[in-house]
């Protein structure tokens, strides 16, 4: 397999001499994949598909932002055919730059939920999500009552105050769940959320999911919002200090009562320029399969996205991810709010 991992951003020259070779990648029997995830068991996926198939597959890793970039920069020159980005808000991002093509699957339409996937039009969907993760909630049982976390309405509960701990509010885990959150609530009553989980903080937000949980075990925080891929890395995790985190903290899946647990996927598109796109539909197709769907969920501690695909992962089973109940709200309505909630946050200082 081979991988541009390690070339530069595409200048000027570079984009020249990728379209005077336009016409052999579209000739040969290969498949150019951009992807923002980065994990071993992926190699599996991807040689069974060359095995079966017989096209190769050229391979570009770096994260979100680097591909988004490299996608731009390159314009219609692009070799890439496929691109795998991580969380909804990343994907309706790239889509509103124009960096995806919509494709018609029968395939897709009955393999992947619609909630999943971005809206259809008569063109097609231009992005897919092929694994997900839930948005939970670790909260500290000394400090905290279950109860008092059931939802994420009640983060904004005045009686939570100096308790809430997140990471910025900008980043795409949480544009996603915000964005969600307005769709059911409103504008108005959404925004007014979102200031009371700022009122509700412990501390300004900073580091990542697994900083939040390690927060809540060290009692700097109450509260704190992670996706459920950080908790079971630290779950399967045989170091002493990670085993004490996970003994010390409660995790609860929100919304069981009412709407069901946020959920945000891991996806992927055809490139707006894709050569080959027989073999980037033919790609995507695949990794609605059940084998690929192990493979792509399980290397990420993640849940299956297909219809009827179940993964066997007992850190996320040792949390509940068995058995919860996930919202059905359309994933597309995160690319619609996007813009809106990013505003909301400005103005009630959501850092």
């Amino acid at each position: 397999m081979r991988t541009f991992a390690r070339l530069p951003i595409v200048l000027a020259t570079a984009v020249a001499a990728l379209a005077s070779h336009g016409t052999a990648f579209a000739q040969d029997k290969v498949l150019n994949v951009y992807s923002a995830r980065h994990y071993q068991t992926d190699e599996a996926m991807y040689d069974t598909f060359t095995k079966t198939t017989g096209i190769k597959i050229n391979r570009v890793d770096a994260d979100d932002a680097g591909i988004v970039a490299r996608l731009k920069a390159e314009g219609a020159a692009s070799p890439a055919d496929v691109i795998l980005l991580v969380d909804a808000a990343r994907m309706a991002g790239a889509d509103a730059q124009g960096l995806f093509q919509p494709i018609k699957s029968a395939k897709l339409d009955a393999a992947i939920p619609a909630h999943l996937r971005a809206d259809a039009t008569k063109d097609g969907v231009s992005w897919t999500g092929f694994s997900t993760r839930a948005r939970v909630v670790v909260y500290d049982p000394l400090r905290v009552k279950a109860a008092d976390v059931a939802t994420y309405e009640q983060l904004a509960d005045p009686k939570l105050k100096g308790l809430v701990c997140t990471r910025s509010g900008s980043h795409p885990y949480n544009l996603s769940l915000f964005a969600t959150v307005v769709e059911r609530l409103g504008d108005a009553k959404g925004e007014a959320w979102l200031k009371g989980v700022v009122d509700n903080m412990a501390r300004a937000p900073k580091g990542g999911d697994t900083d939040q949980i390690k927060a809540v075990a060290s009692g700097e925080c109450g509260i704190g919002l992670t996706n459920t891929y950080y908790l079971a890395r630290l779950i399967k995790s045989t170091k002493p200090e990670d085993r004490a985190v996970v003994e010390r903290v409660k995790v609860i899946f929100p919304n069981q009562g009412t709407t069901g647990t946020h959920v945000n996927i891991a996806g992927a598109a055809v490139a707006k320029h894709a050569k080959n796109r027989d073999n980037a539909v033919a790609f995507m197709e695949y990794l609605a399969s059940p084998f690929a769907q192990d493979y792509f969920a399980n290397g990420n501690n993640e849940f299956a996205a297909a219809n009827g695909v179940k993964i066997d992962n007992p850190a996320l089973k040792a949390m509940g991810g068995d058995k919860f109940k996930a919202e059905q709200i359309p994933l597309g309505v995160v690319a619609k709010n996007l813009t809106k909630v990013q505003q909301m946050l400005d103005r009630v200082g959501y850092k």
